[in-house]
């Protein structure tokens, strides 16, 4: 029992001498290694604990590229003015002398999108028409599959995964083709000035069109291959072939010789 007591006042006074001797330590270090700095100290969740350093949070994301911003195309009602009436109202007489509250409320400020829409077709339906009571001539009804494209187009942008609209933009770009190309071959210059007015690239469509698989190619080589050595025997059998040609000519010129 009383050398457990000795030990235990050993071990205190050795504690005691580790820590005047950390503390003597310390003081004869430079004050500069134990303050913080004002960077650190305006730095944000910067610790400054007595006798330890503190650091600024590590930046993070510091290799990240700016996220640049896509060019979106000018949508085809942009160039609709907001004052312009709506297509019902444009032709009445007494919409244009009324206030500018109830005008607002004709105009194409407060108008939904298929309002629009149909004003843009009109406009497009009068660059190509006839005449102005034309309503179902070609050139009108190709005006307005543009006009339904191009919204099917600028819809899709935003809602890249709709199929169904995506299936019907499809169906109106097959029939504008087909009527484009059946305009092309009746009457030329009202398809130049169809496809001016309108701003439509009439691409011609490939004369034949399969998808190339892999058994098409295999089996088109092989195709070729069998019908070069088809040609290649036929035209052996024309060399054999000759020389008794030409034996049976002279038998002939031979005869008739004879008689």
């Amino acid at each position: 029992m009383f050398a457990n007591a000795a030990l235990r006042a050993a071990l205190r006074s050795s504690a005691g001498a580790l820590r005047l001797e950390s503390g003597a330590l310390c003081a004869s270090l430079s004050p500069r290694l134990w303050t913080c700095s004002p960077a650190v100290l305006s730095a944000p969740r910067a610790a400054c604990v007595a006798g330890s350093f503190a650091l600024p949070p590590p930046v993070r994301h510091y290799a990240r590229g700016a996220n640049k911003k896509k060019a979106v195309p000018e949508s085809q009602l942009s160039d609709l003015s907001p004052t312009m009436l709506k297509k019902d109202f444009a032709a009445v007489p007494l919409a244009q002398t009324t206030d500018d509250i109830v005008r607002r409320l004709l105009s194409l400020e407060l108008a939904s999108h298929s309002e629009k829409l149909q004003l843009k077709t009109e406009q497009l339906i009068a660059k190509v028409q006839r005449d102005e009571n034309d309503r179902n001539s070609v050139e009108v009804q190709v005006a307005i599959l543009t006009a339904r494209i191009r919204n099917f187009q600028e819809h899709l942008r935003k809602h890249h995964k709709d199929k169904s609209n995506k299936r019907r933009m499809l169906m109106a770009i097959d029939r504008r083709k087909k009527l484009l190309k059946n305009l092309r071959l009746v009457r030329y210059d009202a398809f130049e000035k169809v496809c001016e007015q309108l701003g439509i690239t009439y691409t011609f469509p490939p004369e034949y069109y399969r998808r190339a698989t892999r058994r098409w190619v295999v089996k088109k080589a092989f195709c070729i291959k069998v019908f070069k050595e088809v040609q290649k025997q036929k035209a052996e059998q024309r060399l054999k072939m000759k020389p008794s040609l030409a034996s049976a000519e002279t038998a002939k010129t031979k005869a008739a010789d004879t008689q």
